[in-house]
């Protein structure tokens, strides 16, 4: 099964995200800023960290720099409200994909999908 960890701030948005990815098979575990999601990421291993970029007392770039050294093989997903701050995330981790708010669930899990759908495929050859 894959395992997202999702850093989002807000919490109507943190619960909207976590049912739809969990309805269509992903497991998640939520937690509201980043400081709380680094000490996840020393203790479990996540095949997708879904993080906000603005969020309190660490941005999502810097917790993702942070967890590309404890798990440098997970995946990184950025979603921002902000075109600037996206603009910056995709120059800090320039393999991360980066959803810009207001997006569509549909979206959202659409490329959640590609991203291990390509992994697979790859596997298989």
């Amino acid at each position: 099964m894959t395992k997202i960890l999702l850093a989002e701030d807000d919490e109507s948005m943190r619960v909207y995200l976590t049912k739809a990815l969990e309805r269509v098979g992903y497991v998640v575990t939520a937690v509201d800023r980043g400081t709380a999601a680094l000490p996840l990421l020393k203790e479990e291993s996540f095949d997708l960290l879904l993080t906000d970029i603005v969020m309190p007392e660490m941005d999502g770039i810097e917790l993702a720099q942070q967890a590309s050294v404890i798990a440098p093989d997970m995946r990184v997903m950025f979603i921002t409200g902000f075109a600037a701050v996206a603009l910056k995330a995709s120059k800090a981790a320039p393999t991360a994909k980066v959803l810009s708010k207001p997006f569509h669930l549909k979206d959202l899990v659409a490329e959640v999908d590609r991203l291990f759908q390509t992994e697979d495929q790859h596997g298989r050859l």
